[in-house]
């Protein structure tokens, strides 16, 4: 059974950091794409990272330069490292798997809160 456990979400002020977590069993993250999506209320959900493998990334321009997506294979957990927050990234942050991107199987975590203040 193929389960993920976001955690690290919170409370923070404009401009300061958070680090979410991704633990993964019954799946090695390594040999899947593992990505970060969030969703904010009344919006569609976003795709806003992913790690291929363990290896490549890629980002959505909104977190660009900003959001930093990272990979523990020891731990079979992935991250997401979150500098200089804005109030718009305010969202709950939900972790996805997947075998490849032509994959209709999708697994997903319970998603995380991260509040951003003013």
């Amino acid at each position: 059974q193929v389960q993920l456990v976001e955690s690290g979400g919170g409370l923070v002020q404009t401009g300061g950091s958070l680090r979410l977590s991704c633990a993964g069993s019954g799946i090695i993250f390594s040999d899947n794409i593992i990505a970060w999506y969030r969703q904010a209320p009344g919006k569609p959900r976003e795709l806003i990272a992913d790690i291929i493998g363990g290896g490549r990334t890629n980002y959505a321009d909104s977190v660009k330069g900003r959001f930093t997506i990272s990979s523990d294979n020891a731990k079979n957990s992935v991250y997401l490292q979150m500098n200089s927050l804005k109030p718009e990234d305010t969202a709950v942050y939900l972790c996805n798997a997947r075998h490849n991107y032509f994959s209709r199987t999708h697994y997903w975590g319970q998603g995380t809160q991260v509040t951003v203040s003013t």
